[in-house]
């Protein structure tokens, strides 16, 4: 499917990092294998009694800060998610086509800022692992601002602190739900991304366009 895109139309560039720019496979692997195993040794109960007990915290706190924050898990877990974290640096990696994307958007001029979830700590071990940070113009994790995407209020602090216009903003994103909330903040330009975890198959969107591979994107932004 054709992806409708105005590059003309475009001022500046709002990009996800997990699963957008990097491949969510390391957090895939992280959250749903990593930490059951680790509470399972730790509490001395089955892996599936640990998965389901995780599912259950997770679910608890889905698409709020919290379900980001590693200092929260750390506590609510009793494992230290940060220092696990830094331990498996070396499974977190760029997507394929990140860096022709991000290559192309800074040679058209686009701005391009970095908007994630991920907690600071998940951020800098990141950025350090991957060198993603020298190819975008500005970083941003939404704990700063005290609201996930998913919340109104981010939108609004972030419009404050970059000055973006939402009629000449493209947003790239793995979430629905999060796409959804830019769409209401008033973003004109969303874009899913269907293949976020190189582990797994697909994924549709219901109600966003969405791209598998950003190559397929760049004919039309360097015309």
């Amino acid at each position: 499917m054709e992806i409708n895109v105005n590059w003309r139309d475009i001022d500046t560039v709002l990009l996800d990092m997990d699963g957008t720019l990097l491949d969510l496979a390391f957090d895939s692997y992280f959250w749903l294998t990593l930490v059951p195993e680790s509470i399972s040794q730790r509490r001395g109960i089955s892996l599936e009694e640990a998965s389901q007990l995780i599912m259950a915290k997770y679910q608890a706190v889905q698409h709020t800060l919290n379900w980001y924050c590693l200092d929260y898990w750390s506590r609510e877990l009793e494992l230290d998610i940060r220092a696990m974290t830094w331990e498996m640096r070396s499974r977190a990696r760029l997507r394929d086509d990140t860096l022709p994307l991000l290559q192309a958007l800074r040679a058209s001029g686009k701005r391009t800022i970095l908007l994630t979830n991920a907690h600071p700590w998940n951020l800098e071990v990141k950025l350090k692992q991957t060198g993603l940070g020298q190819h975008l113009d500005l970083l941003l994790s939404t704990h700063t601002f005290g609201f996930p995407k998913e919340d109104r209020r981010l939108w609004q602090a972030v419009q404050q602190h970059t000055g973006f216009e939402n009629l000449r903003t493209l947003f790239i994103d793995d979430s629905e739900p999060v796409l959804d909330a830019a769409k209401r903040w008033g973003i004109a330009w969303c874009l899913g991304v269907s293949n976020p975890d190189s582990g797994l198959p697909t994924k549709t969107f219901a109600r966003h366009q969405s791209v598998s591979d950003y190559r397929t994107l760049l004919g039309a932004l360097t015309l």
